[in-house]
């Protein structure tokens, strides 16, 4: 593979931020955060500070999107290739045994001194129906 500096300005402008980023994984085989990975991509690309600033959050969402990269922590980037991803597979019958082994919570049982009822309201919702009218489907001419 050719070395970043080997690629002409020319060449280097027709790329994609991802595929410089790409090489320059490759070349220095270690991760990187992604300040200095764009800044490294600005410097062959000769582009300015502003265009470091403005365009440093397109970068970014270009990384995120392309699974050639990959996230590590404390904000270090670098090839997907180089690390293998961990899958952590619960086993789902000692998580069923270990609720079973633990001991049900005592549910208050509520007497009927506990419910307070107010005879005056359940009174009232009857008069709040005495106005309401069933309608049939077929008697819809009202």
């Amino acid at each position: 593979m050719k070395k970043l500096k080997d690629y002409t300005k020319e060449e280097l402008e027709l790329m994609g931020y991802d595929d410089i980023a790409y090489i320059i994984l490759e070349e220095t085989k270690k991760k990187m955060k992604i300040n200095d990975l764009f800044k490294k991509i600005c410097d062959a690309l000769e582009l300015s500070e502003d265009d470091f600033v403005n365009q440093i959050a397109d970068f970014f969402e270009i990384l995120t999107t392309d699974k050639k990269f990959i996230m590590l922590e404390n904000g270090y980037w670098d090839l997907r290739t180089r690390h293998s991803e961990e899958f952590v597979i619960e086993d789902e019958e000692e998580e069923f045994e270990e609720e079973q082994l633990e001991e049900p919570e005592e549910e208050e049982e509520q007497t009927e001194d506990d419910t307070y009822y107010d005879e005056d309201e359940v009174d009232d919702e009857d008069d709040d129906l005495k106005d309401l009218v069933v309608i049939d489907e077929e008697d819809d001419s009202l």
